[in-house]
């Protein structure tokens, strides 16, 4: 699943012409394209989707949600280590009788 997060940015600079930002998903920091919101500062809050700031949002708004993901585990499935997801879901019989993160060490 890809949602739509909401992220606070943290700074923002200009890279071969396009605006970019390091976005803080609630301890995730991300890459973000700005393009589509060029007025968005440094502190505001957006919906990211995509690698893509899509709309702004409201501080408060964006805390209840990234609460609510939090809870839900969707933030994990969002942002999680996929060897971990990976590991987490297959079988013994999958890995050969292996664990996987044992095989991948």
């Amino acid at each position: 699943m890809c949602l739509a997060v909401p992220g606070r940015v943290l700074d923002i600079e200009e890279r071969d012409g396009t605006r970019m930002a390091n976005v803080d998903f609630g301890g995730v920091v991300k890459e973000v394209c700005l393009e589509y919101l060029p007025d968005l500062q440094v502190g505001e809050y957006a919906i990211v989707h995509v690698g893509f700031a899509l709309q702004r949002l409201d501080e408060e708004s964006a805390k209840r949600t990234l609460e609510l993901f939090a809870t839900l585990g969707m933030l994990q499935e969002e942002f999680g280590d996929p060897w971990e997801a990976a590991a987490g879901a297959a079988t013994p019989a999958e890995t050969g009788g292996h664990v996987i993160e044992e095989t991948l060490k």
